[in-house]
Parts: structure tokens; sequence; C-alpha cells
């Protein structure tokens, strides 16, 4: 007679053994034609499982984030159906869940094209209106390779002989069709709704390029068509803010392959990085960091001694010279103790805050490159903060607070916060595990910040927290961190003196605000769409004149902006005014200042956005401010500003 205790507490008891439908259809009928799965003691199964004990139960559904996951995988299957059912000869191999969607790697004699995926997904979308039951079926090893091996299916009869001894193997049904696979999925294909075939690429088996290429067919599946459609609104809209399409346009920046995965900054986008760099100066200044600058390339020994080189080596870019191995650096914090070392610190002297814009390497795959967001080289808004571990919580605090500031100065409202905590292997005692994670803990909670805790995820030398900004299309993007760090200082002999005149490690705070320069200006550019906040604008104002009786008129006022910071220019070119302010427009200039004889006569300029918002005629002064406003304002809205 199990007793079923439901996430509310309550409890069910049945005089026999159950299935998850059975219960869902005891609390409810509208329940159990919702159920998709169900979670059983904290396992996912499918709804047709047995309870024949005691046990925990949540009934899922699609409101829950694992009712979304068995979707996506089961609708894989349906894919997998779907193609056999077209092209028989086709095998498949595995079909796993990725983030918005799933796949399928399928062996067959050509390429998939696009009308070969339409007919596809016609056929999934009959399948799902056939409502076919989807059925567990559990059989031996040697049965399973013997069914498999009679279909033809030579990967999964590798798949399956791969196997440890004594694993369940699991097979999953709907209609003729069958699959080999763990699951759940869900009771029947009507459950599947919304999806869409989206790609198709190559895939060498097992992911080794010494095997046989695959075909790689890419889907998204979602609760309801709405879902669906706003996923592919999201899509386009990432499409149409793809950063390396608009720096083109905006003559930016560009990447070739002479030099790959590394930056050509044109003037424009050269001025945006200038003043991003001149702005987190400013910041670090008015929060008591001292900007150091540290060399590129350092001998083998210093990262050896610091851990990287086993655990980094091969992302390292290296040279040898005068029987000496060195490295181009892949982050700035050895070099940073290195500069902490140079004379005895006492407590006193903490905290330390070290901060460099440096200039860092990582050899990463060529593939994974992608514009401003994957390169080789970058520049990190880095820093380092020595400390007492009394001190540690105040300075996470203070650094969260000179984070937030920052995000509101770009236009970022919503910040997610995520703490990771001990993984299980790493250094230092339990006790300072403890001390380290409550004081990263209390730090968040005096905020009255919300967070989610990720256990285990910490590094291995501490603790963190990493701060993600949604974009203006739900976008999400981590960027900020503070990481505890208990090993290298001692690694690479940093010492204070305390106040009891031992001599004590200090703790190191990793720090990063924007991540790395060039992934954070790729970011603004996609969430701006190139139409930057009026501070960060590479050309602020256009002054264009009407015909050229005004042009030494807008020269001077031009040169008069331009002593006062603004990144100003005149136009001055024999067009049409017509086609100078389209063309400013669409280079997204934020304000176009227009003179004509009347502007000439009354010392005014008529004023327009690059919005097309025609603000009239503004004498100079009221000009300049309108333009302090926008400065001060930077991205904030107008409430906050």
């Amino acid at each position: 007679m199990p007793v079923v205790t439901l996430p509310d507490g309550s409890q069910r008891q049945f005089e026999n053994s159950v299935t998850v439908h059975d219960v869902a259809n005891d609390i409810g009928p509208g329940l159990a034609k919702a159920a998709l799965a169900g979670r059983v003691d904290g396992k996912l199964v499918d709804t047709s499982y047995t309870i024949s004990h005691d046990a925990q139960l949540a009934i899922i559904t699609e409101r829950d984030e694992e009712g979304l996951e068995v979707i996506r995988h089961s609708t894989a299957h349906l894919l997998a159906m779907a193609t056999q059912e077209i092209f028989p000869e086709a095998q498949v191999t595995i079909g796993p869940v990725i983030e918005d969607g799933f796949y399928y790697d399928f062996a067959f004699e050509r390429a998939f094209t696009p009308d070969d995926l339409e007919k596809i997904q016609g056929k999934m979308a009959e399948l799902a209106a056939s409502d076919l039951p989807v059925e567990r079926v559990l059989m031996t090893r040697e049965e399973a390779i013997d069914t498999f091996g009679k279909m033809g299916e030579k990967y999964k009869v590798e798949i399956i002989q791969d196997l440890p001894e004594g694993e369940e193997i699991s097979v999953y049904r709907q209609g003729s069709w069958m699959d080999l696979c763990r699951g759940p999925h869900v009771p029947s294909t009507g459950k599947l709704k919304a999806f869409k075939l989206m790609k198709v690429a190559g895939a060498y088996w097992r992911g080794d390029s010494n095997n046989e290429m695959l075909q790689r067919v890419y889907g998204t599946a979602w609760t309801n068509k709405k879902e669906l459609k706003a996923y592919i609104h999201r899509l386009e809209e990432a499409e149409k803010r793809d950063h390396r399409k608009i720096a083109k346009k905006l003559n930016l920046f560009h990447t070739q392959e002479e030099a790959p995965g590394m930056v050509f900054w044109h003037p424009d986008g050269w001025t945006i990085y200038k003043v991003l760099e001149n702005y987190m100066r400013n910041i670090l200044n008015r929060n008591g960091y001292q900007e150091v600058h540290t060399p590129q390339v350092v001998d083998r020994t210093l990262w050896e001694k610091s851990g990287h080189w086993d655990k980094f080596s091969e992302m390292m870019f290296t040279t040898h010279s005068e029987n000496r191995d060195y490295a181009v650096k892949p982050m700035n914090c050895p070099c940073h103790v290195q500069i902490f070392n140079q004379g005895l610190k006492s407590h006193k002297d903490l905290p330390l805050r070290l901060a460099e814009f440096g200039s860092c390497h990582r050899n990463e795959p060529s593939g994974t490159l992608h514009g401003l967001m994957r390169v080789r080289n970058f520049t990190q808004d880095d820093a380092h903060i020595f400390c007492t571990e009394a001190q540690m919580q105040d300075e996470v605090s203070r650094f969260i607070d000179l984070l937030f500031e920052v995000y509101k100065d770009f236009g970022f409202e919503e910040v997610q916060l995520k703490l990771s905590t001990r993984p299980e292997k790493r250094v230092g005692s339990d006790e300072i595990w403890d001390r380290s994670e409550a004081a990263l803990e209390e730090a968040l909670n005096a905020k009255g910040l919300a967070w989610e805790l990720l256990p285990g995820e910490g590094a291995f030398y501490g603790p963190k927290i990493e701060f993600s900004l949604k974009d203006c299309i739900g976008r999400v993007w981590q960027c900020g961190t503070i990481q505890v760090d208990f090993s290298m200082p001692g690694r690479l002999g940093a010492q204070f003196v305390s106040d009891d005149q031992s001599r004590q490690i200090p703790v190191m705070l990793h720090r990063a605000v924007l991540g790395s320069f060039e992934r954070f200006i790729g970011i603004l550019i996609e969430q701006y769409e190139g139409a930057f906040p009026f501070w960060l604008a590479p050309k602020q104002l256009a002054i264009l004149n009407i015909t050229d009786k005004q042009a030494d008129y807008c020269q001077k006022m031009t040169e008069n902006l331009l002593n006062m910071g603004y990144r100003a220019i005149a136009d001055l070119r024999n067009e049409k005014i017509g086609f100078k302010i389209r063309e400013h427009t669409i280079n997204k200039v934020p304000y176009l200042l227009v003179v004509g004889d009347k502007e000439m006569e009354n010392n005014t300029v008529a004023v327009r956005t690059r919005h097309g918002e025609d603000l009239g005629s503004m004498t100079i002064e009221e000009v300049q401010a309108l333009l302090a406003a926008e400065m001060n304002r930077k991205g904030r809205t107008q409430s906050e500003s």
C-alpha cells in the first residue's frame, strides 16, 4: 500500500502499485491529461512508471522546466521517426536536447536539402496529430543488439556494445518505430504541438574527426505555438542585430584570416573602445583601485608555479628564446601577485586593489571564434583585490555596488546573480570554504538581491558570484564575476604582516565587471542595434549646412563643440540637405544640427535626432544644455538620470 507524498506535503495512499498517470488521475482528470512525466524521489520518469513503495512524487506538466526538456527530447524522436518514414535508408545515431531545442544525427547517402527538411517537418506534424502512444520497453543487451542489428542500425549496436555491463537498456516505441533511449518521454506524440526544423550541418560520429561524417538536423520545440513564434522572432531580431553585420555597415572593425580571432579596430570602433576604457578608469579611480601594467610575455616557470601551465597550457600561445620557454599571458592574475610581492605589506596596506586593462591571448579553437564574442586576443577590465579574510565581505559588497552602477550606465536593468559553491575537488579546508561562502552569501543578502545557488560549481580555488545581463531581446550574457582564491597567493609567495606580527597569506579576489572589452562592445552593438547612447556614439553630432553660405559658421560651431569634448563632424559637402540627413541617420549619429540662412542670422541651429524627431530651432546655449544632460544620463532611462 504505497503512500505517495506530493510537493505540497499532502499524501495519498493506494491499495496497490500505481503509475504516475494513475496518481495524476486520482488528483484530477485535468492533471492526468496535462501530465508529461513525473519526478519520483528526485528522478525524472515516464507517466507509465510504476510506484510500488512510499515515494515523493511531483507531476511534471508543460509549466515545469523539466516538462519542456521532455517535450524537446520526444520531438527529437519524432524527427528521427519522420526522417526514416520518408528516407528508410537513413540510419539514426543520437539525438539529445540542447539549449532552446534538440538535434538528431543521421547517416545518409546524400546531404539533406531545405526541401527535405520541409517534407520531414510535414511528416512530423502528421505523426504528432496521430497521437501515437509512446511505450517504454526493457531489453537485455543481447536482445537489443539483435533487434537493432536486424534493423541495420549499426550505430545503435555500437552504442549498446559500449554500455557498461549490467546497465538497464530501454527502448521507446511509437507506432511501428522504435529507438534506443533512457527517456523519459511524453506519453503520446499528441503532446508535441509546437516545433520547427532549423538547419542541417555536418557532424562527426561521436565528435571524432577520424570517424565518418554524419548529418545533424537541428530543431526547436516549445510548449505552444505562441512560445515558438516568440522564439522565432527573437532569432530574427538576433539576426538583424548581429554585431558583425552592423559593424560592417558602420565601419567599426573587421577580422581576417591572417590574424584569426584578433580584431582590426577602425577609427569609429576604436573610439567606442577608448570611451569604454576611460569610463572604466574613472570608475576604478573613484573606488580606490590603482592601475598597473604587466608584461605580455612571461617565463613558463611563473605559469607552472601559479598552476596555470598544468590546467591551461593548451590554450596558451608560447615562444622560445635563449633556451627559455615563454607564454603570452592568458590572464593577468599571476603578474599582479608579483606586484604585490614587491616590498613586504602590512595589514594596514590592505585592502590593496590592483587593476589592469590587460591584453590577454588564448588559443581558442578556430571553430569557436565568433566576431567580438569569442576572440583570441582580448582586453579584460581585470582587477585583483588583496585583503584579509575579515575584509572580504565588505569588499564583495563594494564590488556589487560598483557593478550595478556600471551596468545601469550602459542601460542594463535586469541582472541575474548566481553563487557557485565548493566543487568536489578543491583546495583549502572546509572551514575556510564555510567562511568564504558565507561572506559571499551575506554580501548578496545584505543588498536584498535575488540570487541562484549553484552547488559544486565554484572554482577549485574558491567560491564565486557570477553576474549576467539580460538584453533587450531576452538573451542572457554572463559578464561580471568575483571569485575568492585560496590557492594562488600562497603558491606565488604572497604574504602580509598581520596585527600580531605573524606572516599571513592574503585572500585574493579576482573580479571583472565587463569581462572583456571586445565581447562587451559586441553585446552593446547588438543591444542598441548600432544606435549607441549619446555618450558612447563614435560620432555624436553632425553639423550640416544647406548652402555654401553657412560653411564658415558650421565649421566654427564644430570646432567649439570639439573643444568642449564632443565628437562632432561638419558635413560641408555640396549635396542636398535631405541626402545629408539620410546618410547621417543611416550611420546612426545621435544629433543632426542643420544650419540655413535663418539659423545663421539668429545664431541658432535646427536640431534633429537620428530617429527623425524635429526638436526645432535652438540657441547654442540650449544645445549645450541638451548635450550635457545626455552625457550625464549615459544609457540610463529618463527616470533614473
